[in-house]
């Protein structure tokens, strides 16, 4: 294939017998090429340091501790991861929700799709009475039938931007737009909604820490990588921002 770091080949057999290890990628071959170059140029650094160790993977690490360090996270840091993420550390919130789902189809306009919906959003701030009635006429959803009810929801249990708009409502709320999914468009009202309890920061503190460091950690790592192939001679394949499993 015509690959070599620093004028070292990377051959087909290599490829042939390292492949098998990334089957489950999106693109195997990608992911192997670049998992090789990689470790060529990591061992090869270690070579340039002295850095030794029981076998390559051992040496691999050694060269890591040696050269990428972050500091840990302080208290501050994790206060404020702490404050700014409060709902993966709340457990026991629970919102009973109801929406009318209009799905997007090939043989509707999502221009008429959304006059509609914006149709009915507007009928029910005037009249959410009508909400369950609504919902069994118009939402592309089976629980339509049951006048759109969802049922009670934890967190994690809809699509992101679903979730964001649910959450944040108070009980007997309807969402003043419409929520936008890959589902469709949807009209939402939270019906209750439970808070939960958020544990202590203390509780948490050294789970968020550790997360922080390795957030970190990882960070220095690309940067120490990118450093490694922008000094290094690589010929047949190009590494822009390529991530190896050796790292994740």
């Amino acid at each position: 294939m015509g690959i070599s770091v620093n004028g070292i080949e990377i051959t087909d057999e290599a490829i042939e017998k390292e492949i098998v290890h990334h089957q489950k990628a999106e693109n195997p071959l990608k992911e192997t090429v670049h998992e090789l170059v990689l470790r060529t140029l990591l061992l090869q650094e270690a070579d340039r340091l002295g850095v030794d160790g029981e076998d390559d993977d051992a040496r691999i690490e050694a060269l890591f501790a040696r050269e990428v360090h972050v500091p840990e996270a302080d208290e501050a840091a994790c206060e404020a991861y702490y404050r700014s993420r409060k709902e993966r550390y709340t457990f026991g919130e629970l919102v009973e929700a109801r929406h009318i789902l209009f799905q997007v189809t090939p043989n509707v306009s999502l221009e008429f799709l959304r006059a509609t919906a914006e149709s009915v959003l507007e009928e029910l701030q005037r009249h959410p009475e009508r909400f369950a009635e609504m919902a069994k006429t118009y939402s592309n959803c089976p629980s339509g039938a049951l006048g759109g009810s969802l049922g009670q929801l934890s967190r994690g249990q809809t699509v992101s931007e679903f979730e964001r708009v649910l959450f944040r409502l108070a009980e007997g709320e309807l969402a003043g737009r419409l929520v936008e999914t890959r589902f469709g468009l949807h009209i939402v009202q939270v019906m209750k909604h439970v808070k939960g309890k958020l544990l202590p920061f203390s509780a948490v503190k050294a789970q968020i820490a550790e997360a922080l460091t390795q957030e970190a950690w990882h960070k220095a790592l690309h940067q120490y990588l990118q450093i490694l192939v922008g000094k290094a001679d690589i010929q047949g394949v190009k590494l822009e921002g390529a991530v190896s499993p050796l790292v994740q």
